[in-house]
C-alpha cells in the first residue's frame, strides 16, 4: 500500500514550484522513469503476452452508477491537473460508472519521470447518497478532458475542448464550439460476418507537463485489447479549430479481418436526400452529411451519407491517399431547427503523414431509427492482410474544423435529392428514380451567360432516360443542379458517379452514390 504522505511528497517538485498555489493538491504515486520510446517497447512486449482484461473494481457499485447518478459526479475544477499551470489548459477527469466500467490509469510526466494521479473522491462533486461512495480506494478514472485556456474568452471551469471517454474514443469541439462525431484509436473487425467487432481500450494515459507558454498539449496512451496492443502519442493544439498530430505504433496478437486505421464514427439519420414520412418533426438530423476523399491521384470525391435499409460497406481503393473525412457541409440552422445545433457539428478530416501505401477508405453505414445511435464509420484499411505478429506504424493529423482544411478549386456538392422519375403531369414510369444533385462554386460562377455545364454520368448498371444541368433559381452565383433519371430493374445496389465539365475542363468534384432499389 502507498502511504498518502508518499503520494503528496513529490507533487510540488513535479508540477513546478508554486504551480498549485491556488488549487487543491493532487494525490500522486511514486515516480517511475518514462518516455515514448519506452512506451512503444512496452506495447510490443504486451502484444507478445496473452491478453488480460482489465480488472473491474466493484462491478455491483459501478452498475448502480447509472446515467443519472453518473451525471451528478462532476470533477471539481480546483482539483484539475495544471489548474494553475504550467501551460494554459487544465485537465479534469470523468468518473467510472455503469457505462464506463474499465478503469484508465492517469499519470503526469515531467523530466522523464511519471507519477500516477490517484483517484480522490473529494475531487468530485458527489451527492451524499451516491453509490460512488462505496468504491474501493483508487479505482481509477473513466476518461479525461482538456478545459479551455485559463484567461481565454470562455470560462475554463465550465468549458472543455477535447475529451477521451470509453474504449479508445475521443472527440473535440472544433472551431464552432460544438461536439459531434468521434474518432477512435483503432477499429477492429467492424461489421465482419464471421466475428464480432472488437473495441480495444486506452488503459493508461500520460500527460506531459507543458512549457509555461506552450500552445500544444501532449498526451501518450497505451492501447490494449484481445487482438492488438499499441502506443499512441497525441500532440493537440487549440487554435481557431482543433488539430491533433497522432503517432501510433501497433502490434497484432492475432489475425484481424478488417483492420481500421484512423477510424471516424458519426451519426446520420436523415436529410434532404430522403426522410420517412412524419418520422420526426425536424427537416434533418445528422452529425455528418458526407464522406469527402482526396485520392492519391488528386481526384476529389464526395459521397453523401445514407441511412440504408441494411448494413452496407463501401470501399474506395487508393494508394498514398492525401486525405478523407466525415464532413458536415450543411451549416444552415433552418435546415435542422434544433437547439442541439447540428448546424455547428464539427467536420473531421484525416491527413496522412508519410506514405500509407495501398488500401482503401472504407465506409460502413448501418440502419438506424434514432439519433442516439452512431451508425457511420469511415476508416483506412491497408491492402495487406493484418496478421498476428505483424507491426504497423503510422502518423496522421486530425483536423476538427468547420470546413475542409484543404479545399479544392472545384465546385462542390451541397445537396442530393431523390424522388420518383419522369416528369410532372405524366404517368410516372415504374423502376425509374430521379436524382437532383446541387453543386456550388467559383468554376460554375464564371461560366459565360447562356453556357451550361455538361453532366458526366456513369452507373454500374441501368440507363439514363434523362440527364441535364440547369442553374438553381435562387440568384446565387455558381449554384447549379444536375437532374437525371435512372432506369433500373432488380434489387442489387447501383453505384453512380457524376461530375460537371465544360469541354475538357472539369468544373466540379465527383459525386458518388450507392442507390439501393426497393425490393
Amino acid at each position: 500500500m502507498i502511504d498518502r504522505r508518499t503520494l503528496l511528497s513529490g507533487a510540488a517538485l513535479l508540477l513546478g514550484s508554486g504551480a498549485r498555489a491556488g488549487a487543491a493538491p493532487l494525490s500522486l504515486g511514486p515516480p517511475e522513469a518514462f518516455g515514448f520510446e519506452g512506451l512503444k517497447a512496452r506495447a510490443l512486449a504486451l502484444s507478445r503476452q496473452p491478453y488480460a482484461a482489465p480488472a473491474i473494481p466493484a462491478r455491483d457499485v459501478l452498475q448502480a452508477i447509472d446515467y443519472d447518478a453518473h451525471g451528478k459526479l462532476r470533477y471539481k475544477p480546483d482539483h484539475a491537473l495544471f489548474a494553475d499551470g504550467p501551460g494554459a489548459f487544465p485537465v479534469t477527469f470523468f468518473h467510472l460508472g455503469r457505462y464506463f466500467q474499465k478503469p484508465v490509469r492517469m499519470h503526469v510526466v515531467e523530466g522523464g519521470q511519471a507519477r500516477e494521479i490517484v483517484y480522490d473522491p473529494d475531487a468530485f462533486e458527489m451527492p451524499a447518497d451516491s453509490p460512488a461512495r462505496r468504491l474501493p480506494p483508487n479505482p481509477g478514472f473513466a476518461g479525461f478532458r482538456f478545459q479551455e485556456p485559463r484567461g481565454g474568452s470562455l470560462d475554463w471551469r465550465r468549458n472543455d475542448w477535447v475529451a477521451f471517454l470509453g474504449a479508445s474514443y475521443f472527440r473535440a469541439i472544433g472551431e464552432l464550439y460544438q461536439y459531434g462525431l468521434s474518432a477512435r484509436g483503432l477499429a477492429l473487425d467492424t461489421v465482419m460476418p464471421d466475428r464480432p467487432e472488437e473495441f480495444p481500450d486506452f488503459t493508461h494515459v500520460w500527460f506531459e507537463a507543458p512549457a509555461p507558454d506552450a500552445d500544444t498539449v501532449t498526451v501518450m496512451a497505451l492501447l490494449d485489447g484481445p487482438s492488438a496492443a499499441g502506443a499512441y502519442r497525441f500532440r493537440m493544439r487549440r487554435t481557431r479549430a482543433v488539430v491533433m498530430e497522432i503517432e501510433a505504433d501497433l502490434h497484432l496478437r492475432r489475425d484481424v479481418g478488417r483492420f481500421g486505421l484512423a477510424p471516424l464514427t458519426s451519426m446520420y439519420w436523415f436529410s434532404e436526400t430522403a426522410k420517412p414520412t412524419a418520422v420526426d418533426w425536424r427537416p434533418e438530423v445528422h452529425d455528418s452529411d458526407g464522406l469527402a476523399l482526396w485520392t492519391g491521384t488528386g481526384e476529389r470525391l464526395w459521397r453523401p451519407l445514407r441511412n440504408p435499409p441494411r448494413t452496407m460497406v463501401s470501399a474506395f481503393s487508393d494508394a498514398r491517399p492525401r486525405g478523407f473525412g466525415l464532413m458536415q457541409r450543411d451549416r444552415l440552422f433552418d435546415h435542422y431547427q434544433d437547439g442541439v445545433y447540428y448546424d455547428r457539428r464539427p467536420s473531421l478530416w484525416v491527413e496522412p503523414l508519410g506514405d500509407w501505401g495501398r488500401g482503401s477508405v472504407q465506409l460502413v453505414e448501418n440502419a438506424t431509427d434514432d439519433e442516439i445511435h452512431d451508425n457511420v464509420v469511415a476508416m483506412w484499411v491497408p491492402a495487406e492482410p493484418a496478421r498476428a505478429g505483424t507491426s504497423h506504424a503510422l502518423a496522421y493529423r486530425l483536423h476538427w474544423v468547420a470546413d475542409e482544411p484543404y479545399p479544392s478549386a472545384f465546385a462542390r456538392c451541397v445537396a442530393t435529392r431523390e424522388g420518383n422519375g419522369g416528369q410532372a403531369g405524366t404517368d410516372r414510369p415504374r423502376g425509374v428514380r430521379k436524382f437532383v444533385v446541387e453543386f456550388l462554386g467559383e468554376p460554375l460562377a464564371r461560366l459565360p451567360s447562356g453556357v451550361k455545364p455538361e453532366p458526366v454520368l456513369t452507373a454500374s448498371r441501368g440507363t439514363f432516360p434523362l440527364a441535364r444541368a440547369e442553374p438553381v433559381p435562387d440568384d446565387v452565383p455558381g449554384h447549379w443542379r444536375a437532374e437525371f433519371d435512372l432506369a433500373v430493374s432488380g434489387p442489387e445496389p447501383v453505384e453512380l458517379r457524376l461530375f460537371l465539365r465544360r469541354g475538357d475542363e472539369v468544373l466540379s468534384e465527383t459525386w458518388t452514390y450507392q442507390y439501393i432499389p426497393p425490393a
